[in-house]
């Protein structure tokens, strides 16, 4: 009986066993760290790279902050997050005791990408921050294939947010901006047309029709901030135009000329080369000439992931 639970015991911590070493033997390998720039994939146009290499090579100077870029061809079925995370403990990009270290993995084939953030620099760079690089920065690059550019402005972005530097303002905010400010305009522009036509009918004895409507273009454009500039020429045509329409309209009606009186109108009004070696694991993409390497930094998951 003691024989057969035993038995029964160990079939049970095989049964459980085997999985975890069978997924830590599928895990994708971790590549070397050769450099600030791994360009496994083939992803950055040399020259690029190099130049990459120099301002992180200044901006560790400067600051102490190390960040380096990582571009893998494929995941070949590794989850994103947890490789990054191993990439993070095993280079551990950051200084021991400061863990201000970040890394930005790219995944040419998966069209995956992921900034991983080091304990201390998670204060300004949090996980918001990092969504905005890689949504509002990097993603478009890439979709317009422009992945050296796509690579470089990330890494601009990292930089800047590190040093303490804001972000720029959402582009989505600029287009409602825009919309409101478009939306301004048109309300300007309606406005002035009523009442150019109503000064153009009666004020054509003071200054005449043309110049009455004109007048009353003038005024409605300067009351309204938003249609200084562009609107204004608009503006002046079209009162002109509309204060003659009214002028003669009026004239009809007194009996300045003759004819029938006119009825009313309405106005109306968007091939990479490179690759994984043999046996799962990666050759050259370094950029850095050897002798970096992480200064002993620590993470903890922080960042953020996205795709194109």
């Amino acid at each position: 009986m003691k024989l057969h639970k035993a038995r029964f015991f160990f079939a049970g911590l095989v049964a459980l066993l085997v999985p975890t070493i069978f997924s830590f033997a599928l895990a994708l390998e971790v590549p070397p760290l050769r450099g600030r720039i791994n360009d496994y994939a083939g992803m950055i146009q040399p020259d690029k790279a190099r130049e990459l290499e120099g301002r992180l090579a200044d901006f560790e100077r400067d600051t102490g902050h190390q960040v380096a870029v990582l571009t893998i061809p494929s995941l070949k079925g590794d989850a994103l997050e947890d490789f990054s995370i191993r990439v993070a403990e095993a280079w551990k990009i950051g200084q021991k005791g400061f863990d201000n270290g970040a890394i930005l993995l790219i995944v040419r084939d998966d069209h995956k990408l992921r900034i991983e953030v080091g304990y201390g620099l998670e204060g300004v760079l949090p996980d918001a921050i990092a969504n905005r690089i890689i949504s509002e920065i990097i993603v478009p690059r890439f979709r317009e294939n422009d992945y050296s550019g796509g690579i470089e402005a990330g890494v601009n972005a990292i930089l800047q947010v590190t040093k303490g530097e804001p972000l720029p303002e959402r582009a989505r905010t600029r287009t409602r901006s825009n919309a409101s400010r478009a939306s301004s305009l048109l309300t300007a522009l309606t406005i002035t047309a009523i009442l150019a036509l109503f000064i153009g009918m009666t004020q054509r004895r003071l200054i005449g029709g043309v110049f009455g409507g004109a007048a009353a273009g003038l005024v409605a454009t300067l009351g309204s901030a938003a249609g200084i500039g562009l609107a204004l020429g608009l503006t002046l045509i079209l009162g002109a135009v509309l204060g003659a329409i009214g002028s003669t309209m009026s004239a009809t009606s007194s009996g300045w000329t003759g004819g029938s009186r006119s009825r009313r109108g309405g106005w109306g009004g968007g091939i990479f080369p490179g690759g994984f070696g043999g046996g799962g694991g990666f050759g050259g993409g370094g950029f850095g000439g050897g002798g970096f390497s992480g200064g002993g930094g620590g993470f903890g998951g922080g960042g953020a992931s996205g795709s194109w």
